[in-house]
């Protein structure tokens, strides 16, 4: 973005339709460049657009409002299907189908923002009808062990990398595009939450309320007004995201800085009470899995709190705790890997077996590249860049893995 920038400082109308379709990626290029361009009149003027302090809530266009409110009522609909169809099973299609009563909403809000007219609609359309026909099609043997089990976990998986498809225009080799979607699910993810505490305590309240004058009111709230707002909850996230970039970036960075070195203290002593315990994965099945949770989360809040750190340009400090959260993370996945490998040698190869044992591979190289990155970003902070190369770069690896994971298991194995 920085040289369609330069190229087009006299196309004022170029520069504006860029600016609108990806806001924060646009600031952040502009920023780099400025010094270079500094007193053209056209970049002095964008520059007090952008970096003017104001703390004042922006709702964007009455067209993006629009489709806000039209987005949630529809992903409201898509999760009482089974209510408005007896004859569908709630629990398989909601297994199934979660997923596509979100990510197409937000796939199409970042589509709509761009400027080709409704061709640009076609490409998404398609990479959205070919899961949900796919996994509709599937026998429903059973949904929670073996291929479809693992076909319905990855399937949201793969509905985000639509979205970082869409997001980056397609781009999908462009690590700094997909730098600014990371930036973006993290941002998202820390306004989704604070929306959902808000909710939960309006929930808490009208519950109050309404116990002892209406109380059948209180199982229509669940029913409909729950399930309508927890469907809603990205699509307005996303919304204030991308319209409030002042606001979430205040919040983000304060969320990194404040659990990285309580996750790490955690994880610490997590690891300490596992061997003073006794408790083992290799013998535990439902151990190991919370255990592979665990270690998702904790390198989400690694890529998180990298991101942050890099755009911050954080001190020494907090690229040690990273080292060591990496390190720590390091140690949790090859005790998880080698329980997996424990349990392969012990009872034989399965699709869940296999699956686990090549998603901690692929998080171990992973870890690794970002925790040698990261000393070196500790002795020179201009290294950083390589810490958000080791994240954006691996993105292929995973989705490669999600595709084998949805598309050929259930030919290899079955679907059973």
């Amino acid at each position: 973005m920085e040289s369609e920038i330069l190229k087009n400082l006299d196309n004022p109308n170029f520069l504006e339709r860029l600016y609108r379709e990806n806001k924060s990626s646009f600031k952040k290029d502009f920023n780099e460049i400025y010094e270079s361009i500094k007193g053209n009149n056209v970049a002095d003027v964008w520059n007090e657009r952008l970096n003017y302090d104001n703390d004042k809530i922006a709702w964007g266009s009455q067209k993006e409002i629009i489709f806000v409110v039209i987005s949630s009522i529809f992903a409201g609909i898509i999760t009482k299907i089974p209510d408005i169809f007896p004859f569908i099973s709630k629990e398989t299609f909601f297994y199934k189908n979660i997923s596509f009563a979100i990510f197409p909403f937000l796939i199409f809000y970042f589509t709509s923002l761009k400027q080709r007219g409704f061709k640009k609609y076609f490409v998404p359309l398609v990479l959205l009808i070919v899961p949900i026909l796919y996994i509709n099609i599937l026998p429903e043997n059973n949904i929670y062990t073996g291929t479809l089990s693992l076909v319905c976990i990855f399937m949201p998986i793969l509905m985000y990398f639509i979205l970082d498809l869409t997001f980056s225009d397609f781009d999908f080799f462009d690590y700094k595009k997909r730098i600014e979607f990371l930036k973006f699910s993290g941002d998202l993810v820390v306004i989704s939450a604070i929306i959902f505490i808000a909710g939960a305590i309006l929930t808490f309240i009208s519950f109050a309320l309404f116990k002892f004058i209406y109380p059948e009111f209180i199982e229509f709230y669940l029913k409909n007004i729950v399930v309508w707002g927890l469907v809603s909850i990205p699509i307005v996230g996303t919304y204030i995201v991308r319209t409030n970039p002042q606001i979430v970036n205040k919040v983000s960075p304060l969320i990194a800085k404040l659990f990285t070195p309580l996750v790490l203290i955690t994880l610490f002593f997590y690891l300490i009470s596992i061997v003073v315990i006794g408790k083992s994965p290799y013998q535990d099945r439902e151990f190991l899995l919370v255990f592979n949770f665990l270690l998702i989360g904790v390198m989400a809040l690694i890529l998180f709190s990298t991101l942050e750190n890099s755009k911050q340009r954080g001190s020494k400090s907090g690229v040690v705790l990273l080292i060591l959260l990496s390190l720590l993370t390091i140690v949790c996945n090859g005790v998880a890997l080698s329980a997996i490998v424990f349990r392969i040698s012990e009872w034989g190869i399965s699709p869940n077996r296999l699956t686990v044992f090549v998603s901690n591979i692929l998080m171990l190289v992973n870890l690794v590249f970002i925790f040698v990155s990261l000393i070196r970003a500790y002795r020179n902070f201009d290294f950083m860049i390589n810490v958000e190369k080791s994240i954006a770069y691996f993105f292929p690896v995973y989705l490669l893995w999600v595709l084998v994971v949805i598309f050929v298991f259930p030919l290899v194995f079955g679907v059973v």
